[in-house]
């Protein structure tokens, strides 16, 4: 009997940014270093750097569709920036699916309330969780989260 040795072989996971497209790479390095005042966040709640290949059913979807790409920018317990080749509808609510960083899956109901094109072909958006999602909570939102129990 034969054997193969698949040590040196590499599986390489699709939410990996590395196996991203060239082009969201480039417009996502292009989104981090034009922020003017990093240190200045605006937001309510704080987002942290989370960098996943996500997919994005809407309920308004006909069925047999294949779901929206999504390549994450950064997530807290309540919301998702993310970039996508796809002018997506605003308001329009549906089902986001991404690796958790415990790698077990997240399916989280969602709306969109962000879609503008930042670069030729590209489109930078934001969407909100209906509910928390526990394993998403960053070290910045900690202290916020336990004020408000």
């Amino acid at each position: 009997m034969q054997t193969t040795d698949t040590s040196n072989v590499m599986v390489r996971d699709p939410s990996d940014p590395t196996v991203w497209p060239a082009e969201a790479r480039l417009v996502l390095t292009a989104l981090e270093a034009g922020e003017a005042h990093p240190n200045q966040n605006r937001r309510a709640r704080p987002r942290t750097l989370y960098h996943v290949q996500a997919s994005l059913r809407l309920f308004s979807d006909p069925a047999n569709t294949p779901p929206w790409r999504l390549y994450s920018r950064d997530v807290n317990s309540r919301s998702m920036g993310f970039l996508t080749p796809h002018r997506l509808p605003l308001g329009y609510s549906g089902v986001v699916n991404m690796p958790g960083p415990d790698g077990k899956p997240i399916e989280a109901h969602c709306t969109l309330f962000r879609c503008r094109e930042a670069a030729p072909g590209w489109y930078e958006g934001a969407l909100s969780f209906h509910r928390r999602q526990p394993t998403l909570i960053c070290e910045c939102e900690e202290g916020a989260e336990q004020h408000e129990s």
